[in-house]
């Protein structure tokens, strides 16, 4: 020990944190022990000893450093003696100060109890082993967390089992309190009836039970306190779900319930909360997405409303659709909801309009076969007229080219003719694609439209589950363009195709339930009648 050395004055700094960082360096009183001697040892000029229990992984996190720092700022100490350098920092901002300090002069010694760092060093060390004390923390912030990440994914929990259950440190599970479990279920029960308020439960538990928390080592073993309670019921660990509350991500817990998650949810309904989402219980609506307003043109969404039901104590959720009102520059007064039961009903009597029996369904595709033929014929001809009108155009398109080549006619002239020929091909050219596909297309269209006339409104009404979802707003779709809503109403511009069967469907049927009534012994002027109507219905 250098002679200059005996002449600073050194403030002892011992630091321990709670955390898991800290939990194999040794306790405050044996640091100040060593530390002492070690100044005896060396004849060090102790000005004041600082004990902090704290953790140094964030800066601003310790007043007592602070002290430490502004002290030997203001030149009351020059040197810092501590048990090792990651007991003064562990975060880049508090090494930064200190390593400032040194090369400054201002802080002369850093002395530990294996090395010293002076200014005249190499900056590099210092900095070296103070980023190995950040690396550590970031190191070990990675690990717990990907420890409890992967605990969670196993089902199991970290920290204190809630009221009711146990931590089993020998196989590292959560297991049931004998002696509470029991009684917590109790108090889900009571809170359940919807008849008692969570201080009432907590008033039984406590006076009429003699309810009392887990004795540990420094805490419990008292009564239930009022947020205590509620805790109880906001958390879905009883429902046998395990939350990582940073992310909010959910997992299922290894552990055996208390309750069920329909409880749970009735419980939050009670307290007056929304509850919290579960990834395995996302809700699906058929028509979000698929509807606009029709007042200001966003879509429609939808959501569930879950309602105790007083009288008979039962849970039940409604479906409401209602408009998203996103347009900043649009004020929508559209604020009613439309229940789904309504808008199924509404949509179930716009299908109505579209419905044909099945004996209409044979009779169309019976007809469709002697169709195609001439379908075929007529878009033969269609097609070889649009062909040669296309020759011609481009003809005459390149004979107007050649004039300006020659000079025979000037920009003026040529410019205006020779776009509206470019035009004209165009148009003649998409007019070609489509005639190509109409004969294919028309036939499938048709077959499509009559088997949705036939069955498209029973399978709306019988369709269940998730698949009957997406099922439900196919119907809608493929019935016309984009449905709206205004003031609760559903209005719907139908397909073009389904315009036969709304004009003409209908008084046919009536002529066929007439002649059906009398199917039994028809004579020869209702069997012509009959045929009459196939013809109709099949033109």
């Amino acid at each position: 020990m250098s002679e200059k050395q005996t002449k600073i004055k050194y403030f002892i700094y011992a630091r321990k944190s709670s955390e898991s960082e800290d939990r194999q360096v040794q306790s405050i009183d044996d640091q100040i022990n060593r530390l002492k001697k070690f100044a005896n040892d060396f004849n060090l000029d102790i000005k004041k000893t600082y004990t902090e229990a704290k953790s140094a992984k964030k800066p601003n996190n310790r007043p007592l450093f602070d002290e430490v720092i502004q002290r030997i700022e203001n030149g009351e100490a020059s040197g810092i003696l501590c048990w090792q350098i990651n007991r003064l920092s562990r975060n880049p901002i508090d090494s930064g100060k200190l390593s400032w300090l040194l090369q400054r002069g201002v802080l002369k010694s850093i002395q530990t109890i294996d090395r010293q760092y002076l200014p005249e060093d190499n900056v590099l060390i210092f900095n070296v082993e103070s980023g190995v004390a950040n690396q550590f923390i970031l190191d070990l912030s990675k690990n717990t967390k990907r420890g409890m990440m992967s605990k969670l994914e196993r089902g199991g929990k970290s920290g204190l089992a809630p009221l009711g259950y146990l931590n089993d440190k020998s196989n590292k599970t959560t297991i049931k309190d004998p002696e509470r479990f029991n009684l917590v279920r109790k108090m889900w029960d009571l809170m359940l009836t919807g008849s008692y308020t969570p201080p009432k439960i907590l008033y039984i538990a406590t006076n009429e039970w003699g309810f009392r928390t887990k004795k540990y080592k420094k805490r419990g073993g008292g009564e239930l306190s009022s947020s205590g309670i509620y805790r109880i019921f906001t958390n879905l660990f009883y429902a046998g779900i395990n939350e990582h509350k940073p992310t909010g991500t959910q997992y299922k817990g290894n552990h055996e319930p208390m309750i069920t998650l329909e409880e749970y949810d009735r419980a939050q309904v009670i307290l007056g909360r929304k509850g919290k989402p579960r990834p395995q219980q996302k809700h699906r609506f058929a028509f979000t997405g698929s509807i606009r307003c029709g007042e200001c043109g966003c879509l429609y969404t939808a959501e569930n409303h879950t309602k105790l039901i007083k009288t008979t104590g039962e849970m039940k959720t409604f479906t409401h659709y209602h408009c998203t009102r996103k347009r900043k520059d649009f004020k929508c007064s559209q604020k009613k909801y439309v229940s789904v039961d309504n808008l199924e009903l509404q949509i179930e009597q716009e299908l109505e309009n579209y419905t044909i029996l099945p004996e209409f369904l044979e009779w169309a595709l019976e007809g469709l076969n002697s169709k195609n033929d001439a379908e075929i014929e007529n878009r033969t001809k269609i097609y070889e007229m649009r062909h040669k009108s296309l020759a011609e155009t481009q003809k005459e398109l390149d004979e107007l080219v050649q004039m300006r080549y020659r000079l025979l006619i000037n920009d003026e002239q040529f410019i205006p003719q020779k776009k509206r020929l470019e035009n004209t091909i165009t148009q003649i050219k998409e007019k070609l694609r489509e005639t190509e596909t109409r004969a294919e297309r028309w036939l499938e269209l048709t077959e499509k439209t009559f088997n949705f006339a036939a069955y498209a409104r029973k399978a709306f009404i019988t369709t269940k589950g998730k698949e009957g979802l997406e099922l439900k707003k196919e119907i809608l779709l493929a019935l016309g363009k984009t449905p709206i809503i205004t003031d609760q109403k559903l209005f719907l511009e139908p397909n073009e195709w389904f315009a036969p069967i709304k004009n003409s469907y209908p008084a046919l049927k009536k002529k066929y339930q007439r002649l059906e009534l009398q199917k039994s012994g028809l004579n020869k002027a209702q069997n012509e009648q009959l045929c009459s109507l196939r013809v109709q219905w099949g033109a």
